[in-house]
């Protein structure tokens, strides 16, 4: 399905985190260098190995970056949504793209050329410094995956995936909402779908998750913290 192009505004830049500092007339002329694209659910946005450089910014919907493997297997590594970016990696360092993006659900995204991306990033010295706190965390982020890919097994990686997800509630409780289908989990820790049924049905059985529609609700949250905790070390 194509994506359905529009003119932004400086207000629709209002919500993305690079710009959060930035005053509304600088917003303005910033949103000058834009366009915004409206892209349905399923929809690819770049490909790996693409030789493209835009930036996106994410002003509704939710993104998910992927790698295939040679034997075709799916390795989701990060969601992104509202306020956040895909694809200053390309745009600052002139490589192709090392990842798939695809439109989890419907949304809506400005892309901006890689030379105006450079030239916001020289004008507005804050926007530095908000872009190299997220890569730092992305960096973090990453290098902690290859850590617990390297160490954990596969439950054990299921366990801090949850953790990862959660949003709490109160010092027992949390929510993952809207529950990842078992097999999205299964391709954030680079296992099979059954694992991860197996280990969540063990988790409900001892009431430590509970299913409630679409939302996943975790019952105990210092003990999911604790049994990570173990695993790792901490």
């Amino acid at each position: 399905m194509l994506t359905r192009h529009f003119e932004p505004s400086g207000e629709s830049l209002a919500g993305v985190r690079l710009f959060a500092s930035l005053s509304p007339k600088q917003r303005e002329a910033i949103a000058r260098t834009c366009q915004g694209r409206r892209v349905p659910a399923s929809t690819e946005l770049v490909h790996d190995g693409d030789a493209t450089d835009d930036v996106y910014f994410i002003v509704s919907g939710k993104l998910r970056a992927t790698i295939f493997a040679l034997s075709g297997k799916e390795v989701a590594f990060r969601d992104l949504g509202p306020g956040e970016s895909v694809g200053d990696l390309s745009a600052i360092d002139g490589q192709r793209r090392s990842a798939t993006v695809v439109a989890v659900e419907e949304s809506t995204v400005l892309s901006m050329p890689a030379a105006a991306f450079w030239a916001v990033l020289e004008n507005h010295p804050s926007t530095n410094r908000i872009l190299l706190r997220d890569l730092t965390s992305l960096v973090r982020s990453l290098s902690e995956r290859v850590v617990e890919y390297s160490t954990l097994g596969v439950k054990n990686r299921i366990h801090a995936e949850l953790l990862r997800l959660v949003t709490p509630r109160s010092d027992q409780e949390a929510i993952i909402a809207p529950a990842p289908t078992h097999q999205e989990i299964a391709s954030r820790i680079s296992t099979h779908r059954e694992a991860v049924t197996r280990e969540l049905s063990h988790l409900t059985a001892m009431g430590l998750l509970e299913r409630n529609g679409n939302e996943l609700i975790v019952r105990d949250l210092p003990l999911l913290e604790q049994m990570v905790e173990e695993v790792k070390g901490v």
